[in-house]
Order: C-alpha cells, then structure tokens, then sequence
C-alpha cells in the first residue's frame, strides 16, 4: 500500500505518491484542467493512479490563511475532500499546506529552476511536500510508541 498527496489547486492538482514503505514521497505529476468546476476528468486521472500505485490512502493538502482562518480555498478543498472519498472509498486526510508552495519554489531557485519554468512544477512539488510532511509526522508518532 502507498499513500498519496495532492495539491488540489484552482485549475491544477499537483500529484505525489509515496515509496511501498511510506518513508518518501516521490512527485508524479500535474493534472490540468479547463476550468474550476471541471473535475470529472481530473477524478478519472486520480482513479487511475490510485489503482496504479496501489493507493490505500490520500493526504490532501488544506490551504488555511496564515492566521489559521478558513477562506474560500479551504471550503473547496473541503469539497474535493468528500468528493474524492465518495469516488475512491478511501480515507483522505487534510494537511496543513501553509508554506508548501513557498517551500516549493524555493527549492526550485536553488536547484537551478528558470523562474519561467517554475510554474510548471510547483504544484507537482508542493504535492510532495505535503505528503512528505505527511509521511514524516505520520512515522514520528508510530515510532514514538
């Protein structure tokens, strides 16, 4: 079993999954679509690699402000969140994403990124930072006990 991230964006998902024994998480790849609403396609895609990977779990990422309020995005994403359960049957847990895309992006600069050609990753890296995150809070507490 693996576990899987997402970044559930406006128009993008950024996609990563995690190695068989859910130490770390690899980015796969970025689901685009059209428009907002247009999630049939983008749900079909994630079914797929689900049964690909042999996903038994999905970390979504939660995008709060950073004084820890909820605004539109969050509500969003709360909506992808039942919609994704109802359509996988799988357990999808919210995580803190705050500061993922930042974290993203600066790791592209320092790996040698164009800035032009950031945008064209950071949604697929922002997804392994919050599984990442995930994965390692998530082995923290197992091995804690």
């Amino acid at each position: 079993m693996r576990i899987m991230g997402l970044d559930f964006g406006s128009k993008t998902v950024g996609v990563a999954v995690s190695d068989s024994l859910l130490l770390t998480a690899q980015g796969l790849e970025i689901i685009r679509r059209k428009e907002e609403n247009k999630l049939r396609q983008t749900m079909a895609r994630i079914e797929a690699l689900i049964a690909e990977y042999e996903v038994g779990e999905i970390v979504l990422g939660f995008p709060r402000n950073m004084n820890a309020t909820e605004g539109l995005r969050a509500e969003l994403t709360r909506e992808f969140q039942d919609k994704l359960e109802k359509r996988t049957g799988l357990p999808v847990t919210l995580w803190d994403e705050r500061l993922t895309t930042a974290a993203a992006d600066k790791a592209m600069i320092e790996s040698g990124i164009r800035r032009e050609r950031r945008k064209e990753y950071v949604d697929k890296i922002a997804a392994v930072f919050i599984l990442q995150g995930y994965l390692d809070r998530r082995n923290y507490e197992l091995n804690a006990h």
